[in-house]
């Protein structure tokens, strides 16, 4: 297509990503913007990234930016960085059996994924080596034409999700390509087609082979898009979830657990969409909440372990299953132990201890998790959850007032209580 046949306006496109086309370009390579980018352009929507294809290898683009690193031994890429913003730059991919070279070889596990892919090709090769039709789009800067080589504008005005190649074999490539697929369903407002969708349930545990780290990069996608919920509930439709958070569902659907995610992660969407701060710890707090619980109680029965020793013991045992499938980092795990602990200090609120949890650094994510779980719990949490409320609206002699109010009981008790009487050997 033409300048004149498509929507595309280089005002549209970040201003870094225009300087490495140039560049590339102007030394003689061909220079493309492709994938989401041009999907997102040609719907209206503003791109989150900028990725460029090229002729270039890895190491002729290294060349000719000094801003550039290498990354990638699976797949060898180019990021060139300007400042925070990072443009992602990769060459032509193409097929298998084109690998001659042994520095453009791929190779295959025994289950049909791809260990290592650096086999260079031609555009329409590269098409047909990317995932889904939708980004199998090419936006030219020599002549600013609009490239389709796989019916991607047409799967755009079907609104449909459309793998590229054999299914089956495709995820067996890469089973991160099922997640992508929710994924872009939700962001899209699309439907994953027939053919697309088929092999799903029966090749999620596929997701198994993939680095812990990878998932922990995808699953922020996937959960803090602005659409987590309505993505969750996707991802368990497909069986994907019980994949990435094994823990959760070792003895079923737990409602209460599910009621606890839902709610959070609709928080989470409401404050993406108002731009507020989130944070993954606050849902992987959620999303593992009851299975510490559970764990606790298994230990106490079994042990006899006093609670809070059974509570840490239970969190380190839930944390080190479910970083096996989903790597997250301490950072993250440090505030969801935070979270987790004050739910058990919160009750104690005498003395000292209400101003002490007041003034913790994670009082107030500990405070919002409390109020979901006293929505789903109701009970004596609910009465908790309304007098931290009042507490943090008080002044400091309010603050006094209240905590001294909790105290009366007990030292009334003791200030009436009958003395023993002196024994004579006294």
């Amino acid at each position: 297509m033409s300048r004149s046949e498509h929507s595309i306006s280089r005002n549209d496109i970040s201003e870094n990503a225009l300087k490495v086309l140039y560049r590339l370009h102007k030394s003689g390579h061909k220079a493309y913007l492709v994938g989401g980018g041009v999907r997102d352009l040609l719907l209206g929507l503003k791109p989150k990234d900028f990725d460029i294809a090229t002729d270039a290898t890895p190491e002729q683009v290294k060349k000719l930016f000094r801003n550039c690193r290498l990354v990638g031994r699976r797949f060898r890429l180019a990021h060139i960085l300007f400042g925070r913003d990072i443009i992602e730059v990769a060459t032509l991919r193409g097929h298998h059996s084109d690998g001659e070279n042994e520095k453009h070889v791929s190779a295959q596990s025994q289950q049909g994924m791809l260990l290592r892919d650096n086999v260079y090709g031609s555009i329409e090769e590269d098409a047909e080596r990317r995932d889904f039709t939708v980004n199998a789009l090419y936006y030219d800067i020599a002549d600013f034409s609009l490239r389709d080589f796989c019916n991607g504008l047409s799967d755009l005005e079907r609104r449909k999700i459309e793998l590229i190649g054999n299914p089956e074999t495709r995820y067996r490539e890469d089973p991160v390509r099922m997640l992508r697929a929710v994924r872009f369903a939700v962001k899209l407002n699309m439907d994953i087609s027939e053919r697309t969708k088929a092999p799903i349930r029966e090749l999620a545990p596929l997701l198994k082979d993939i680095p812990p780290a990878r998932l922990f990069e995808e699953s922020l996608k996937l959960l803090l898009s602005g659409q987590g919920l309505e993505t969750y509930k996707l991802l368990q439709q497909y069986n994907l979830l019980q994949q990435l958070y094994p823990v959760s569902f070792v003895n079923g659907e737990d409602p209460k657990s599910e009621a606890l995610i839902h709610a959070a992660l609709a928080s989470t969407d409401k404050r993406i969409k108002a731009d507020l701060r989130v944070t993954p710890a606050f849902l992987y707090a959620a999303i593992l909440w009851y299975p510490v619980e559970q764990k606790t109680q298994e230990i106490i029965a079994e042990s006899g372990l006093p609670f809070n020793d059974a509570f840490l013991m239970a969190m380190n045992e839930v944390l080190d299953f479910q970083v096996k499938s989903i790597a997250i980092p301490k950072r993250f795990s440090t505030t969801m132990r935070d979270i987790w602990v004050l739910q058990t200090r919160m009750p104690k609120r005498y003395g000292k201890h209400a101003y002490r949890i007041f003034h913790h650094p994670k009082f107030r994510a500990a405070y919002d998790f409390l109020q979901l779980r006293a929505d789903i719990e109701g009970g004596e949490l609910v009465e908790l959850c309304e007098w931290w409320t009042e507490f943090q609206e008080q002044d400091e002699d309010g603050k006094r007032s209240m905590v001294a109010k909790l105290n009366k009981p007990a030292s009334k008790k003791r200030r009436y209580s009958k003395k023993k009487p002196r024994s004579n050997a006294s």
